[in-house]
């Protein structure tokens, strides 16, 4: 196996804070995951008490995200990703779920925090066909991300952008959108867009809850309209069945029957 490449940035050097809960932690908790610190389960079980189905809604997600994985590989022959806050890693990882079907896949992931760059560098290994590298970068800085990636990833070829869970995390919506547009610009035609997002308009219990937790102090997460989320893919071709809950964005068949959930996501081809 091939160790990943890692593009160290400012946040290589920084201490991690384990005084304050974060979200990337939260998240790895709600999914079963030990790379986690007391404040974090604290934080994450002050959330389940007022709302449960933020577990089912975190691995949801995830499973959301191995369905476009293995889509776009097996059905639309991409062989490229640039996985954008990745958080840290988990089961079913893109280069995973990716390299199983097409071992000669190439993956970047994007993230700025300590504790996920020093994970990946343990974790993230990729087969020796294909590629995995890190890049320490914000998605606020989507040039940076591109100049970094085209070292690992041939940008004249279609790339499949995964964005999950992440646009959220932009306060302003209009910066979210352009962050989404410019990366897309770069990308030839072929390539794909992927995103899912927590959303209003299905579980009030859920927005009740995360608005909460953004009144608590830690770094907030927007929940956005499945108008706003469907805009991420403006001018792009959405694959069926478009922006949906993700629960029902092609469940697999001997699952159970899947209920909407306060996730909304998509992926869409540039034509």
């Amino acid at each position: 196996m091939n160790d990943p490449a890692t593009t160290p940035g400012h946040s290589a050097h920084q201490k991690i804070d384990t005084s304050v809960p974060h979200s990337a932690r939260i998240w790895n908790y709600w999914l079963g995951g030990k790379d986690n610190y007391p404040v974090d389960e604290e934080a994450g079980d002050a959330y389940t008490a007022v709302f449960p189905g933020i577990v089912t809604i975190a691995r949801s997600s995830r499973a959301f995200l191995r369905r476009n994985i293995t889509h776009l590989v097996a059905e639309a022959g991409i062989r490229q990703f640039l996985d954008i806050g990745t958080g840290l890693p988990t089961a079913d990882n893109t280069h995973e779920v990716a390299q199983r079907l097409a071992p000669e896949a190439r993956v970047v992931y994007v993230d700025n925090d300590p504790m996920v760059l020093a994970h990946a560098r343990a974790l993230l290994y990729s087969t020796p066909e294909g590629a995995t590298a890190y890049i320490d970068a914000d998605v606020l800085d989507p040039d940076t991300v591109l100049a970094a990636a085209a070292k690992t990833l041939d940008l004249d070829r279609p790339v499949a952008l995964i964005l999950s869970n992440i646009l959220g995390h932009v306060a302003d919506y209009d910066r979210a959108r352009s962050i989404a547009t410019r990366l897309m610009s770069a990308l030839p035609s072929g390539s794909y867009l992927s995103v899912n997002d927590g959303s209003r308009g299905t579980d009030p219990e859920f927005e009740r809850a995360q608005d909460a937790y953004n009144e608590s102090g830690a770094a907030p997460y927007i929940l956005r309209t499945v108008g706003q989320i469907t805009a991420y893919f403006d001018g792009l071709e959405l694959v069926e069945p478009g922006v949906v809950p993700v629960t029902l964005w092609r469940p697999e068949a001997d699952g159970p029957a899947p209920e909407p959930i306060g996730e909304h996501g998509g992926l869409a081809r540039k034509p």
